[in-house]
């Protein structure tokens, strides 16, 4: 996959850059926004849709659905459109989708709109990291892609608190229909503002269907992104999990804390993954050879920080939980290394497919451990949420070490695979990662 010759017309890194990744962060920040809604609203949305527990965590497993299943095809997009079209995509799906789900009022109709929601935010935030790639030098991408992933969790405080006051002051519709509006203002920034690449020919592919096949066998079969893909699988589940779908009932039926003691644990992890992002971002700049590395400490802390609260004799206290939600929180930017792993190969014309299929790892570890969570939950007490206990989730949240097991061992298998392959066809790149130099972008060759 050879790029075309380009010619640099912006300079890179600089304060074009900076504009640029500010207005795409605009559209990332509302799709995290969107996302996140449900978590301060679920109660109305039961009431409003007269619907079940289960219905209701319908919604938000429907959107992941579709944003994970996206991932790869918004990639193969993303790398024949641009990040622009893609962006003013997605802010055109997320809109119309909020805005239908402000004014209908079945579970069907609803339930499609959060699906045509995941597909607009399935479009945004690779395509942001693509900008960062091509706009940024190779020392700035790491902690400039750690600012993206953790600054768009203002989205979430924008959720748990504006959304809020909007939906007891206005009411249902007009407070997601207003929010909605947010979504075309965007629309015009980025259509104004934001530039595919600093170059004159952006090495674009334009492929049949043949040979777009074997483009994605080849991105797949290379270490450096099952490595990512793997990393971010690991990773980041578990604030996910927690965050959007089992964070508040365990701190609320199982920790027996009071909803708006639970809410602000939860705004803690978001403010925490703000100030942990640059400095894993720093880390991995420092130290790109042992990238890995922090990923499975990171994930070690987590799994030992479970250990700790669930094997508490009676509930936690408050400190514990306040310890636990930060380091549960590290994960997020953690997650963040996986996309730095796969751009150490794939050339910049292929980083969309590569992020794509990094991306898959983390929400379908989180659709699994959802669901197995959900499991256990109903095989242990069939009465449904309102009788669950802290038994009944220290057995339940204990079904995420087997997907950090699997995620760690697979973290390790390639590790190896790709220092090896580095060793053959890149060795004086590798010596420069182990002295503390950043590569990315290096090429794939095929077997």
């Amino acid at each position: 996959m050879e790029g075309a010759e380009r010619e640099l017309v912006h300079n890179i890194g600089r304060r074009r850059a900076w504009a640029i990744w500010g207005v795409a962060m605009a559209a990332y920040v509302l799709a995290i926004f969107h996302r996140s809604s449900l978590g301060v609203a679920g109660l109305l949305a039961a009431e409003r849709f007269d619907i079940s527990a289960s219905q209701l965590a319908a919604f938000t497993v429907l959107q992941l659905l579709v944003y994970a299943g996206l991932q790869i095809p918004v990639g193969v997009l993303l790398d024949r459109f641009g990040s622009r079209r893609m962006i003013l995509s997605g802010l055109a799906l997320m809109t119309a989708g909020q805005y239908a789900f402000a004014v209908t009022d079945t579970f069907t109709a609803a339930l499609i709109t959060r699906a045509v929601m995941g597909a607009g935010d399935a479009m945004i935030f690779v395509s942001v990291l693509r900008l960062v790639a091509v706009w940024f030098l190779v020392r700035q991408t790491p902690i400039v892609a750690q600012w993206t992933g953790q600054l768009g969790q203002v989205g979430a405080i924008i959720a748990a608190a504006p959304l809020s006051i909007a939906l007891h002051d206005l009411g249902w519709t007009r407070a997601f229909a207003a929010f909605s509006s947010v979504g075309l203002v965007i629309m015009v920034a980025v259509a104004l503002l934001v530039k595919d690449s600093p170059y004159r020919a952006q090495g674009r592919e334009s492929t049949k269907l043949r040979a777009l096949a074997r483009s994605l066998r080849v991105i797949w079969a290379h270490p450096t992104t099952r490595l990512g893909m793997w990393s971010h699988f690991t990773s980041q589940f578990g604030a996910t999990v927690f965050t959007l779908l089992w964070g508040f009932p365990f701190l609320v039926s199982g920790q027996g804390l009071s909803r708006g003691a639970a809410s602000g644990l939860l705004m803690v992890m978001t403010a925490w993954i703000v100030v942990a992002g640059p400095v894993l971002g720093k880390l991995v700049a420092r130290h790109p050879f042992r990238r890995a590395h922090i990923v499975l400490v990171v994930v070690a802390a987590s799994a030992g920080m479970w250990a700790v609260v669930l094997l508490w004799p009676g509930r936690a206290p408050m400190w514990l939980l306040v310890v636990l939600v930060c380091v549960i929180a590290t994960g997020g930017p953690a997650s963040m290394v996986g996309f730095e792993m796969a751009r150490t190969l794939a050339p910049v014309q292929a980083v969309g497919r590569a992020n794509g299929m990094v991306n898959v790892g983390g929400f379908s570890a989180s659709l699994l451990t959802m669901w197995l969570i959900g499991v256990v939950l109903d095989l242990r007490e069939p009465a449904g949420p309102a009788a669950y206990d802290l038994d009944d989730f220290r057995a339940a949240m204990s079904v995420q070490y087997l997907v950090w097991a699997l995620g760690a061992v697979q973290i390790l298998r390639y590790r190896r695979r790709a220092v090896a392959h580095m060793h053959r066809h890149h060795p004086e790149e590798l010596a420069a990662m182990q002295s503390g130099t950043p590569a990315v972008h290096l090429g794939f060759t095929e077997r």
